[in-house]
């Protein structure tokens, strides 16, 4: 028997962590799977987890992104064609080029021509597939809607990510602009000032004040320039492991929802992103605590995501869900007054994906204008400081010169 550590989801999409003795990671998954849990990582306890930022990049999931989207529409298409389901996957078998992605499919249809169910197929995959995907699958073989609920989950996968992506290509140019600005100064201070302090020295110059403390940090940046590079690797490193830990992550979630700058946009994000799962999975027949539970699980902000669960609570002893949401007091006041003209109407699912169409136009409109703002606020002060770093190595080179004319 080996020790193994592994991360579960229970019913409410609380995340579990744990270690187990087996004699597998297959039989770790299976004993999750038989205490009513979903699977999400077993790996040795001697291991690094899985959750590194550079890991993640170097090593996506299988079914993630564009490929899951592709992949939902895909069988939706087929399925709405009259194709049997585990024909339409044996078809979908052959796109894929990685093997990783064959062996999936592979083990989901046959599963499936095993007898199988379609979630129950997915939910062997241990974590491959979301609790969300999971359960939206279940709903429709439920109601005999798999090919719409297919179809209603592929637009709601696409714009997830298309949201997602929106965000990070607002934040591409800007952080390029830091860098290579950056690294020019760095030149301009570690190269040019000290060509000018030699200079300088040479000639016995009587310097302001300012100057001299601008020479100082080029001779500083010329004989630590290493560091300089060294550091800000160093501190991403530690974000990346620090991050991990719940008690920073959590303060460093409500951190950033008190930022008049951009806490407003936050909260906006995430209750597009709560708003539209749940009102995905409710449409779909998840009953509404199920939802609460996966709705909680796919936030990224923790603060917001622990008001979800407290609301999860009060809705169980009979709260409406709006006031629930409301108790917390981050949520925006207008997607709570929407969801609870769904809970008096009797229409919640139609006004949570309004609700979610609402703020992920909001949340657009906020991006465009947050670019549009911080672009040229970051040029004019890195320039500025470009300005005066070379203002104050050449004004002394002016005044001698003027003396000497």
């Amino acid at each position: 028997m080996a020790l193994f550590a592994y991360k579960a989801l229970n019913a409410r999409g609380e995340m579990l962590e744990g270690q187990m003795e087996a004699a597998s990671s297959q039989e770790v998954a299976l004993r999750l799977q038989e205490q009513g849990h979903l699977p999400v990582e077993a790996r040795p306890a001697g291991e690094g987890g899985g959750g590194s930022l550079l890991k993640g990049l170097f090593k996506p999931k299988t079914f993630s992104g564009e490929r899951l989207v592709q992949f939902t529409q895909q069988l939706a298409t087929l399925l709405g064609a009259g194709q049997p389901l585990d024909r339409a996957l044996s078809i979908l078998l052959e796109l894929p080029e990685d093997e990783a992605a064959k062996r999936t499919l592979t083990d989901v249809r046959d599963a499936v021509r095993g007898g199988s169910s379609m979630s129950a197929a997915l939910e062997r995959q241990h974590g491959t597939f979301s609790r969300l995907y999971i359960n939206m699958v279940r709903a429709g073989e439920a109601g005999g809607s798999l090919q719409e609920t297919l179809a209603r989950l592929a637009d709601y996968l696409e714009r997830s990510r298309a949201l997602r992506g929106r965000v990070i290509n607002a934040l591409i140019y800007p952080a390029i602009l830091l860098v290579m600005v950056g690294l020019s100064l760095l030149f301009l201070l570690g190269y040019v000032v000290p060509q000018f302090a030699q200079m300088y020295e040479s000639l016995d110059a009587e310097l302001p004040l300012f100057t001299q403390i601008v020479l100082g940090v080029g001779l500083f940046v010329r004989d630590w320039w290493i560091v300089l590079l060294v550091v800000p690797g160093v501190l991403l490193l530690w974000f990346d492991r620090k991050r991990r830990d719940p008690a920073f992550r959590e303060a460093l979630d409500g951190w950033l929802l008190r930022q008049r700058f951009f806490g407003g946009l936050v909260a906006k994000m995430e209750t597009a992103r709560l708003a539209r799962t749940l009102g995905t999975l409710v449409r779909n027949g998840v009953p509404l605590m199920s939802a609460l539970g996966i709705g909680r699980n796919v936030m990224d902000n923790r603060v917001l995501a622990d008001d979800v669960g407290k609301a999860a609570d009060e809705v169980k002893n009979g709260v409406a869900l709006s006031t629930a949401l409301a108790r917390g007091k981050r949520f925006p006041r207008l997607a709570l007054q929407m969801i609870q003209v769904g809970e008096e109407s009797g229409a919640m699912d139609t006004m949570l994906i309004k609700t979610a169409e609402t703020f992920e136009q909001q949340t657009s409109l906020a991006l465009d204008r947050m670019l549009a703002a911080l672009v040229p606020v970051v040029t004019v002060v890195l320039a500025g400081v470009v300005g005066v770093v070379v203002l104050a190595v050449l004004t002394p080179l002016y005044d001698l010169t003027s003396a000497i004319g």
